[in-house]
């Protein structure tokens, strides 16, 4: 009888064991996600002092790279430096490329990804996107002698025999241009630093990419004129790129911007190299 109530009084004390979590913690955590909160950027940058930045570094008015001292400069690199110093770190900028960026983010080889990265949607299986930094979209630009040439700067007006549209590789720009343009030449350029050169130059005729950059680069080349760069053909949102998985993170970096984009900074850090 003893032996009885001992197993008994063993099979219920097991019973209660399962049943209950297996901390305060456990039980109010959604079910299958992990406890990331000691493995999270927003605790081990603080550790580190060091905020990783991927970047590509040929976006201006957003990232800019000077290859003579290899610094940067741009609103997003601006941004990466605020945000470093809330984190009570500084920022360590890693050069990438468009085709890169997201892998490099995704892989760890940076803690976030900056330099007006458009989201998109076989971007965002790779990685988090923050609150957005600004609306964008396509639109093209062109040497302001031929604007005529061009009428209202329809797709119908650009994509013509005998027009030439330049696209640097691996971004959104080329896939807008290959999904779009079926009659006009597309003229491949690997710099993006030089490209709207090829334009004032007269290589190429037009190039279609968002109109933040093509505001900007009517500033300091009088000789092109944006196209229609309040009405762009496209929607996009640029916004920061973060590792997949780190929640905390990805809510610290959404708060950062949302207070940079409703407090006038970020619009200061634009009108410096748009107005």
């Amino acid at each position: 009888m003893k032996r009885a109530a001992t197993l008994s009084a063993l099979v219920c004390l097991l019973a209660v064991t399962a049943a209950a979590p297996a901390s305060p913690d456990a039980a109010r955590r959604p079910e299958g996600r992990p406890d990331r909160h000691h493995g999270s950027l927003l605790d081990t940058v603080p550790k580190k002092g060091v905020l990783r930045v991927c970047t590509t570094g040929d976006y201006a008015p957003f990232t800019k790279l000077d290859p003579a001292d290899g610094t940067y400069s741009g609103v997003d690199i601006k941004m990466a430096r605020d945000l470093a110093k809330s984190l009570e770190a500084k920022p360590r900028f890693t050069a990438t490329t468009w085709a890169n960026l997201t892998k490099d983010v995704a892989a760890g080889r940076c803690d976030i990804g900056v330099g007006g990265v458009s989201i998109t949607l076989p971007r965002a299986r790779q990685v988090y996107f923050s609150e957005p930094t600004r609306e964008d979209g396509k639109t093209p630009i062109v040497r302001c002698a031929d604007k005529e040439k061009f009428g209202e700067g329809a797709l119908a007006d650009i994509d013509k025999p005998g027009t030439t549209v330049v696209v640097n590789p691996g971004g959104t720009n080329e896939q807008f241009a290959r999904a779009n343009i079926k009659q006009a030449t597309i003229k491949l350029h690997p710099e993006n630093t030089t490209i709207f050169q090829e334009i004032v130059e007269g290589r190429a005729d037009v190039m279609m990419t968002d109109a933040s950059e093509t505001l900007y680069q009517s500033k300091i080349h009088p000789e092109l004129c944006a196209l229609h760069p309040d009405e762009p053909f496209t929607f996009s949102e640029k916004a920061y790129a973060t590792p997949r998985g780190d929640d905390e993170f990805k809510e610290y970096v959404d708060q950062f911007v949302h207070l940079a984009t409703h407090d006038g900074t970020y619009a200061r850090y634009e009108d410096e190299w748009m107005k």
